[in-house]
């Protein structure tokens, strides 16, 4: 009973066809009108708005998804897309098209030979409905062997490239092809340039017997010659293996999972100290040489207690490529094809391709997947998947931003938009017959202005006991959203809400988020309440949670609830329950502090837009009130209470999330920057580090205890999900706390280092104080609070003579010339937009103060010295 998706089958009633009788496409090949079934490797092409009436068997879906999760994201994004008429076919579950796996048949053999048995009865159904008519079935492989043996069986069958060349009109297509073994071997050269991978097995065996080690490798995004593994299996003495050079990369690209094999003790080293930037023309015989000699300056033996465990990549276990956005950096040689691409991300290395576009593509934001990389090639090699747009249009940089960090944010699909709620909506009898009513209750929320999204607010009030009544209420999204229909589906997938600067980009619908899951004042509205009896000491008595219903009483800015608080002429009971609040949030925020919560800082900006051209006009640092640390210490409370309460009734599989506390090592840096001032930091405990921050003051330099509280967020473990029945370890280093998970809603936030691009594109060359963050071999990392923004001086200008550097690991300094650096020296540079590399715009700063003959540049005689802001040192 699984309908076959065409409008010539009329047979089921109950589904509309999606597959169009008609199914015309200008073919050489094929001059009938035909559906596609494209076998496993062909997926690129199917998102060519050509490319129409494709049948995606059951079989290949299964097995792109086992391949390649953003690939099948990819394809059912294909499916989703109406005009496209892509039908999925249950081959597995039919009866005319399921098969089982023949003895000593290989499962790859059998999914072969699936794909086969269904586009035979797809072919044979088809005549039969048309009786004998024009329209066919057409199977697309490049596997040799399954395009014989589909010969065989009747079947119209073509390699991809075949078909695509056939295609009238549409020569670009063919950019699209995924490059073969054969291709790949063709376009690079003899020469062996890496070592070879040890095939699985050898690596399986190496890994049981303890001879190598398995982990993620992560690039360094300032050193292309650089990297790290992090190993994945727990017990092992060695938790990170740092790789360096070409021949040790052994082609590991970003996020892959490989096999390393590891040093003896001597050969270990220490991480680079140098900002390298894979900037070089599209010359690869000159850059050979010089990449080989920037590895040479870039290695470093220090003292035994400060290498690292080093080792090289002997195999790869499972290659986690994606399509990639960047930019194509055509060939000098005219005429020519091969060019390679660049990608946005420095982690990921260029990547060769064949296009007959390059000169349509100039200047162009795109697409490119890796298909291979062969041991003679210095680069991968891949194919064209589609063009973006124009580079530095800010619709496109916003397109590649998103893709590049995998949020989804296609418009919401029509199936998900169906299980909306339908309007006018409103709170029935049966729903307050199974919540609390809350809406007595001085409740209001808290929020950045212009919040439309409102998913918390709180309340407080004093109980007839003299205890005080403090509630959290989180909006009840799952009332409106069903398990496992098609809105839960696309809000599991999106995970969060993603703010970008003055764009959002929502989990579920607007209706929801904005609307009717949004706490706004003065309407009704359901929710999710966690509520504590406290005493006037912020002890809880009693917890207890409950569906309710509220209404909100103020929609209230950070600024406006701290006027409330602070302007003694007002009492009414929402400026009181605010009073009341933030008294017991200082309270708890103390209790934390003495536990040993950490008060870390990281530099947060606010843009302020245009009104018409949505650019950036301004950029400030954001100013933190204490209603902003009250919202946070009761957001904390409410999380830290329903992780106990699930943990209590799902003891193994309660959704909690824990920080691990970082190793040692990863104090290295802090430990120096604190000597350099004569102060010392323990590390022992999360409440040592706490105290020794809350004890680091330079005088007359009252910025110094926020540098080391930056410099301290930067050493800190990526906290992480986990469920509670596969770990025994639950705390929550940063916040001091046993246990802890997400009741209130988390968020993603992006796009800043683009607005400040924006910001000052337009700015010409501003000059600012700020201080040294860092001090690496060739340049000093300089922080700029007034726009909390971060940027390099390289004093290895390839465009005039080097100064003489000296660089010494223990302080760590660097000297220039006759003037020493150190980490948090107060500095004035220049700041400015260096546009010259379309791909990679970045901020440029230049020395100005200390003057360093040579190195430090003039200050523009235009500079505005009376506006300049002061900093206290």
């Amino acid at each position: 009973d699984i309908c076959c998706g065409s409008e010539v089958c009329k047979e089921r009633k109950d589904e509309a066809p999606v597959l169009q009788e008609d199914a015309c496409i200008e073919s050489n090949l094929c001059s009938y009108p035909h559906y596609l079934i494209p076998d496993t490797n062909v997926i690129d092409i199917l998102e060519d708005p050509l490319i129409r009436n494709v049948i995606i068997l059951q079989t290949v879906l299964q097995e792109v998804r086992h391949r390649s999760a953003p690939a099948y994201k990819r394809i059912k994004d294909a499916i989703h897309e109406k005009e496209k008429h892509f039908y999925t076919f249950t081959n597995e579950h039919h009866r005319e098209t399921f098969i089982e796996r023949e003895p000593g048949e290989s499962a790859n053999d059998r999914n072969d030979r699936a794909i086969r048995v269904a586009a035979k009865w797809y072919a044979d159904h088809l005549a039969k409905k048309t009786n004998g008519g024009s329209l066919k079935v057409v199977l697309l492989t490049d596997d040799r062997a399954n395009k014989e043996k589909a010969e065989q069986y009747g079947l119209i069958v073509y390699r991809c490239e075949e078909y695509i060349k056939s295609l009238i009109g549409n020569p670009e297509l063919v950019d699209r092809l995924a490059l073969q073994p054969d291709d790949q071997n063709e376009i690079t050269g003899s020469k062996l340039l890496f070592p070879e991978h040890l095939p699985l097995s050898r690596i399986q065996s190496g890994i049981k017997n303890g001879v190598l080690l398995q982990g993620t490798f992560h690039a360094n995004r300032d050193n292309y010659l650089e990297g790290t593994v992090f190993i994945n299996r727990e017990g092992e003495d060695i938790n990170e293996v740092l790789l360096q050079g070409l021949q040790n990369l052994n082609r590991a690209v970003h996020q892959d999972v490989v096999a390393v094999e590891l040093f003896p003790k001597e050969r270990w080293v220490a991480p680079s100290s140098v900002v390298l930037q894979d900037d070089s023309p599209n010359d690869e015989d000159s850059e050979e040489d010089e990449t080989e000699n920037k590895l040479c300056s870039c290695r470093t033996h220090y003292s035994n207690n400060v290498l690292y465990p080093t080792g090289r990549v002997v195999g790869i276990i499972k290659r986690n490529w994606r399509p990639y956005c960047g930019m194509l950096s055509q060939s000098m040689i005219k005429e020519a094809t091969r060019h390679l691409f660049t990608p946005a991300d420095r982690r990921i290395p260029r990547i060769r391709i064949e296009t007959r576009q390059a000169a349509n593509l100039a200047g162009q934001r795109i697409m490119v997947a890796i298909d291979g990389w062969p041991k003679n090639s210095r680069y991968p090699n891949g194919h064209f998947v589609k063009n973006l747009g124009t580079a530095g249009d800010k619709d496109t940089e916003t397109e590649v931003l998103l893709l590049e960090h995998d949020v989804p944010h296609l418009p919401f699909s029509p199936a998900v938009l169906s299980f909306l709620p339908k309007m006018p909506w409103s709170i029935t009898e049966e729903d307050l017959k199974v919540r609390a009513d809350l809406r007595h209750l001085g409740v209001c929320s808290v929020d950045p202005p212009g919040c439309t999204d409102i998913d918390d607010a709180l309340h407080c009030r004093e109980l007839e006991n003299g205890n005080l009544e403090v509630g959290v209420h989180i909006a009840d999204v799952s009332h409106f959203i069903r398990p496992g229909n098609a809105l839960d589906q696309e809000a599991a997938s999106r995970g969060t809400t993603v703010y970008l600067c003055g764009k959002r980009i929502d989990m579920v619908p607007e209706l929801l988020s904005s609307n009717l899951c949004s706490l706004r004042s003065n309407v009704e509205r359901l929710a999710f309440s966690c509520i504590w009896e406290m005493n006037h000491n912020a002890e809880i008595i009693k917890t207890h949670f409950t569906k309710s219903v509220i209404n909100s009483k103020a929609s209230l800015t950070y600024a406006e609830a701290q006027m409330r608080i602070d302007d003694t002429t007002m009492n009414d009971d929402i400026t009181k329950s605010l009073r009341g609040l933030n008294r017991l949030a200082k309270i708890l925020k103390g209790r934390r502090t003495e536990k040993g919560a950490l008060t870390l800082s990281s530099p947060e900006v606010r843009f302020h837009m245009d009104s018409e051209t949505h650019d950036p006009i301004d950029l400030q640092t954001k100013e933190l009130k204490e209603t902003n640390s009250m919202v946070e210490e009761f957001m904390l409370l409410a999380n830290i209470s329903v992780a106990q309460k699930i943990y209590d009734e799902f003891s193994e599989c309660a959704l909690l999330r824990k920080h691990p506390s970082p190793p040692p090592s990863n104090y290295d840096i802090l430990i120096k920057a604190a000597k350099s001032r004569d102060l010392n930091i323990h590390i022992d405990s999360a409440k040592a580090l706490a105290d020794s921050l809350n004890n680091a003051t330079v005088e007359n330099f009252p910025y110094f205890n926020t540098l080391l509280r930056i410099l301290a967020t930067l050493c800190m473990m990526q906290a992480v999900y986990f469920c509670s029945g596969m770990d025994s370890d639950f705390h929550h280093y940063g916040l001091a706390s046993p246990i802890y998970t997400h009741f209130t809603s988390p968020i993603r936030r992006a796009s800043v280092a683009f607005h400040t691009q924006l910001f000052f594109k337009n700015k010409g060359i501003i000059n600012e104080e700020g201080f040294i963050l860092f001090v690496r071999k060739n340049a000093i990392i300089i922080l700029i609070p007034k726009f909390g923004m971060e940027g390099a001086v390289f004093f290895d200008n390839k465009d005039k003579p080097s100064p003489h550097l000296i660089f010494d690991s223990e302080g760590p300094t660097l000297k220039v010339e006759e003037h020493t650096f150190r980490m948090f020296d107060k500095v004035k540079v220049t700041i400015s937009l260096d546009a010259s590399n379309i791909q990679h715009q970045r901020i440029r700063m230049a020395l100005i103060e200390p003057v360093i003959p040579g190195v430090s540049v003039p200050v523009p005689e235009s500079e505005p010295e009376a506006k300049k802001p002061k900093l206290d040192c």
